[in-house]
């Protein structure tokens, strides 16, 4: 990463600017998945990034059996890129503690998603069968403590572990221990954006709910059904949750000040990250830091250091979804894919969030589905009412975008009439054998 000069420096108008440029016409809209799976011991403990079958060795295999290009830090293998057959970028990365995320190519259809989904899956578990591997699926590692999880060779983490403790006592279970689900979505204008992330942030307690799989903590429960969840309320709220006041009326011009005003953790000189101790972007923009002023590289890197529900870019990142299994992981996909693509299914999302809305707080029904996932209480309903209201809507878009691919949300659908999150499945396995490797099998990927 290279610093700018003095004669390319940003500005606030810019930047401005080019969210504004941000325009995909319908006809080009696309998806993307991007994929968080854990893998351990057949006990449950941690795998290492230098094992003789730990991470950096995954890494090597995958490149080799399917042709991914390798990028390297200080001389270390830390992700893996790969161009698809129509121009599209897909990338595997690491995150703090070794887990391994898939971000894959945009598609137009989610059946091509799909493919690509299962083909690293099945690239996986191959790697997998010959070597004292398993991957898991869950938001949380079930067994394993944040202490016995080493850290992945990446500069910018060692800079976050120093950081984040600071403003959440469970930071360090976030970056270390936690896995998710997002997909990436279009939109044409600003308009339909904020229409868009007012959908997205509305829905994530009830998406929390829906996909709850982080019930356990060191082989026992841990009291929630979604842990990772709660586990963001307490990371650090400069950079979490969700900016205030841009829910309900979001702008290009209210986004880029709340980025250029949060909190950074750390910038990129000479290909080293170090410590910004704070400083505002909109500080190092203006007055630099060191001599030092940001470029564009800069900026995007900026962007990826903060996880509000909704993260907007050139698209719009969805998160907030306990990893989950592979069904249930496209299902994600597919249900906001028939909520935004279709207007009308987006008009019926957004009377829905209305309603959920006037029951209590976003704190106050995101800790009700952290703790119970669909059998929480919101307005006298079940979160799992909810859900099937949310269910049906999400059918009938996806019927009319994509009919094609609406059976990617039947597992999902399902999930949803039993009236159970994932959670509860990982806890009742649990209690018929809590022997680490049985907890690990009933988490199985």
């Amino acid at each position: 990463m290279m610093t700018s000069n003095s004669n390319d420096r940003l500005d606030r108008d810019t930047l401005i600017a080019t969210f504004h440029s941000f325009k995909t016409p319908r006809k080009d809209w696309r998806v993307g998945g991007e994929f968080e799976r854990a893998v351990v011991r057949p006990d449950g403990q941690p795998v290492g990034y230098d094992d003789p079958d730990g991470i950096r060795f995954i890494l090597e295999q995958l490149a080799q059996r399917d042709g991914w290009d390798k990028v390297r830090e200080n001389g270390q293998v830390i992700a893996l890129s790969k161009i698809n057959e129509v121009g599209g970028t897909a990338t595997i990365t690491l995150e703090p503690g070794g887990q391994i995320e898939l971000s894959g190519a945009p598609h137009r259809s989610l059946a091509a998603l799909e493919q690509e989904m299962h083909e690293n899956r099945n690239a996986l578990l191959a790697i997998a069968e010959n070597h004292n591997l398993r991957w898991i699926a869950a938001g949380l590692t079930p067994i394993a403590s944040m202490h016995d999880i080493t850290w992945m060779p990446k500069g910018r983490y060692q800079v976050m572990r120093d950081y984040l403790p600071q403003y959440g006592d469970l930071a360090l279970h976030m970056m270390k221990g936690t896995c998710s689900v997002q997909c990436n979505f279009d939109y044409r204008d600003e308009m339909d954006c904020a229409a868009k992330v007012r959908l997205c942030s509305g829905l994530s307690a009830l998406t929390t709910a829906i996909f709850s799989n982080s019930p356990l903590s060191q082989n026992r429960p841990n009291g929630f059904k979604s842990f990772r969840g709660h586990i963001w309320t307490r990371t650090d709220p400069a950079r979490c949750g969700f900016p205030p006041g841009l829910r309900d009326t979001y702008t290009h011009e209210k986004w880029v000040d709340y980025l250029l005003d949060v909190p950074m953790m750390f910038y990129c000189k000479d290909d080293i990250f170090l410590p910004a101790h704070g400083r505002s972007f909109r500080s190092f923009m203006e007055q630099g830091i060191d001599g030092h002023f940001p470029n564009a590289t800069d900026w995007a890197l900026h962007q990826t250091s903060v996880f509000p529900e909704v993260r907007i870019k050139h698209t719009i990142e969805v998160r907030g979804a306990d990893c989950v299994n592979h069904n249930l992981a496209l299902a994600f996909c597919a249900i906001f894919t028939g909520l935004l693509y279709c207007d009308t299914a987006l008009d019926e999302g957004l009377s829905l969030v209305k309603d959920v809305e006037r029951f209590g707080t976003h704190a106050e029904r995101f800790d009700i589905a952290c703790r119970d996932g669909l059998g929480g209480t919101v307005g006298g309903r079940t979160l799992g009412d909810w859900a099937s209201d949310l269910g049906e809507i999400a059918e009938r878009g996806l019927r009319a975008c994509l009919p094609k691919d609406e059976h990617l949300l039947t597992p999902l659908l399902e999930q949803i009439e039993s009236g159970r999150s994932p959670a509860q499945d990982l806890l009742d396995a649990w209690a018929r054998d809590p022997s680490p490797e049985s907890v690990i099998r009933a988490a199985a990927y």
